[in-house]
């Protein structure tokens, strides 16, 4: 993967990003996301911002190398941090972590979000808190998308602001994603019942104490909810 080349799941990601839109690609990693639109000609500019040093000092490089230091600038900072109000940011791009951090840096940042328009979000798991933060934060799905790549499944969502209301089901496995019902999808959700099923058996033999009670009704209330998806 390069600035030329993005990994599947990037090039996803990237074909979520509007026209001429200003960009803030938070955990930019190399900058290889926000280089690669900027060689394509989607993007106005773009803020790539990135915690850790090593790969902030690895994401300045591969701007300078670009030629795109007058148009992407790269800051140190945690998460939402990067983006100021003066930068106009209309599009978050936020990928390669788990749902749950992407929701906390969200949560953090949220003041950060002002002029945004759209948030593309590409967890690797637990989506579902993303959906949740979403519906209570002026923000709902227009487009979510699943892939494979090396194994390993992805999900992608999209959102603007605007309000909805999802169902558990759909908060569960995604409202767009379950229209689609896409092989990729499928397998996703038999493999996690399968996983669920291993889950609920090992925990029959634990001592059942309230906490293990709970646990077992809520594994088992979202297995029954897939199934019934999967067998649609």
């Amino acid at each position: 993967m390069n600035t030329n080349q993005l990994s599947k799941r990037l090039a996803m990601v990237a074909r979520f990003v509007p026209k001429n839109t200003v960009l803030a690609d938070i955990g930019s990693d190399h900058a290889y996301l926000p280089c690669y639109l900027m060689n394509k000609g989607v993007i106005q500019r773009a803020i790539a911002g990135e915690v850790v040093k090593g790969p902030f000092e690895s994401a300045k490089r591969n701007v300078q190398a670009n030629g795109f230091a007058d148009r992407i600038e790269v800051r140190l900072a945690n998460g939402l941090l990067a983006i100021e109000n003066a930068d106009e940011v209309e599009t978050v791009t936020i990928a390669g972590m788990g749902g749950t951090l992407i929701t906390s840096i969200l949560k953090a940042g949220k003041e950060r979000l002002l002029h945004v328009k759209r948030i593309i979000a590409q967890p690797n798991l637990h989506a579902i808190a993303i959906r949740q933060w979403a519906i209570e934060n002026g923000f709902h799905l227009v487009d979510e998308e699943i892939l494979e790549e090396d194994g390993k499944i992805y999900e992608i969502l999209v959102l603007e602001r605007g309000s909805a209301e999802y169902s558990p089901t759909d908060l569960l496995l995604g409202p767009i994603l379950r229209q689609k019902s896409s092989p990729v999808f499928r397998a996703k959700w038999e493999r996690e019942t399968r996983e669920w099923v291993r889950v609920l058996e090992a925990l029959d033999k634990a001592e059942q104490t309230n906490e293990i009670r709970l646990k077992k009704q809520s594994i088992q209330t979202n297995y029954d909810l897939v199934r019934k998806v999967l067998a649609e």
